[in-house]
């Protein structure tokens, strides 16, 4: 049974349950480094409402309005940067990160697109790379965490 999920703007009243997603979804991202002490699980909702303000947040929901995936950007100096690309866990690898990335990518055409994950979320990498992106950077938070930043350009 294939069910149908749609992707729309976020608005205010969803923000605390995206929140929840978050907190839900960046748990594999936190057991790879057995610390949940890491960012996203620490965001908080005035931080949310503040990325709200600044930049797109934008919700994937299921037939019963239920948010299942999100993922925010905003754009600076012909940058858009991208985050917090999240799907809840039940309904992984069905391809609906590809497709919250491209849809967030498509409010911010022709531009350079760029975002971070850790050396250690390699199937993130992997998606990002299935789109795309390239890495162009890394950097060690500690001894534990290194960001591996990537891009995507777009030739105009």
């Amino acid at each position: 049974m294939s069910e149908s999920y749609s992707i729309f703007k976020a608005e205010r009243e969803d923000l605390e349950e995206i929140l929840q997603l978050q907190y839900l979804a960046y748990q594999s991202e936190a057991a790879l480094f057995g610390n949940k002490d890491i960012p996203p699980l620490k965001e908080t909702i005035d931080e949310v409402i503040e990325q709200f303000d600044r930049g797109i947040i934008l919700k994937m929901v299921n037939e019963n309005g239920v948010i299942i995936g999100s993922v925010r950007a905003k754009e600076e100096n012909g940058t858009a940067y991208i985050g917090k690309l999240m799907v809840h866990p039940d309904f992984r690898r069905q391809g609906l990160g590809r497709r919250l990335l491209i849809e967030i990518e498509n409010y911010f055409p022709n531009k350079r697109y760029e975002l971070f994950t850790s050396t250690r979320s390699l199937d993130n990498i992997r998606l990002y790379e299935s789109v795309g992106y390239r890495e162009f950077d890394r950097r060690a938070v500690d001894d534990e965490l290194i960001f591996v930043f990537m891009e995507k350009c777009i030739s105009v």
